[in-house]
């Protein structure tokens, strides 16, 4: 079943166009990331299909709403940097939003217990928002989206503030909510994206370039990969291998050197022959599979 469907849309600032002609739609029960560099429109998509700002052209339409119709209902929404009344509790805070978004007093109480649960806040209920982490406000933050119980959740970058614990907590959280919840995430990490998602929309320069499954973008931009590491500097072992079969690119990652080769196990043959005859100080030797930033420079490279 199809949540949103997005047909040519587009949004300009002073004849600026910074969002140009999308189509895309996002089925139910699945988690999709928007990914793009910091700039490339993703915090402005979010906020057209929010309602917060107005499209300059294209269509946005929700499953069951009428042209015209008030979708916010059917939404929740955290941004980027989320505000809250540092003041309140987590627990008065999301009886609050629960009030402010359509629910009873004691709905809003029940679905506040619910949440409280499902994002891991339970024990500190009672304790000051101020006195919250990072992950903490973040996951609180997921509630309150979540607090009216919409069709799909939208996230922006909800992860990039936070420190390894924080972020690791909140990409749990989004890993067992996606079983019953439609979210759209929107990050420039790619690791988050393919460890979480479903689904990816790439974003450059206010296009989508691609979209797909992870499988399905593996499968259409795959690429034999062979990446090594030695001791020392890489430059005569780049030009020596790179004659020794056909190499359609290669790509240097700190001490890293990614072959991407036509044929992987002549190649892999070839290297290791190579390597073993001339001895050299090689400390790392690995056969690869595509990952979502090979596919993602490779489509942006396009």
């Amino acid at each position: 079943m199809v949540v949103v469907k997005v047909k040519g849309l587009k949004k300009s600032y002073q004849k600026h166009e910074v969002i140009k002609g999308l189509d895309f739609e996002i089925r139910k029960e699945k988690c999709i990331a928007l990914l793009g560099a910091n700039g490339a429109g993703k915090t402005t998509i979010l906020q057209m299909l929010s309602g917060l700002i107005k499209v300059s052209s294209g269509n946005i339409s929700f499953t069951g709403i009428e042209e015209g119709e008030d979708f916010r209902k059917l939404i929740g929404y955290l941004p980027q940097h989320p505000v809250f009344y540092e003041w309140m509790t987590g627990r008065e805070f999301l009886e609050y939003a629960g009030k402010i978004a359509g629910l009873s007093k004691q709905d809003s109480k029940v679905r506040t217990e619910e949440l409280l649960e499902l994002v891991g806040i339970m024990e500190a209920k009672n304790r000051r928002i101020g006195k919250y982490s990072g992950g903490m406000k973040q996951r609180l933050g997921i509630a309150q989206a979540l607090i009216h119980r919409p069709q799909l959740v939208m996230l922006d970058e909800p992860v990039s503030a936070l420190d390894p614990f924080g972020r690791r907590e909140v990409l749990e959280l989004l890993e067992r909510l996606k079983k019953t919840t439609t979210i759209l995430f929107s990050t420039h990490i790619l690791n988050d994206a393919e460890e979480v998602c479903d689904e990816i929309l790439f974003l450059h320069n206010g296009r989508l370039v691609e979209s797909g499954t992870m499988e399905q973008l593996r499968d259409k931009h795959q690429q034999a990969k062979i990446d090594l590491v030695f001791k020392g500097k890489e430059d005569k072992y780049i030009e020596h291998l790179s004659s020794l079969v056909k190499v359609q690119s290669v790509t240097i990652e700190g001490s890293k050197i990614s072959f991407f080769v036509t044929d992987i196990e002549q190649a892999r043959t070839v290297f290791l022959k190579e390597l073993a005859e001339l001895n050299w100080p090689l400390v790392k030797f690995e056969i690869s599979r595509t990952s979502l930033e090979d596919v993602f420079m490779k489509v942006v490279e396009k």
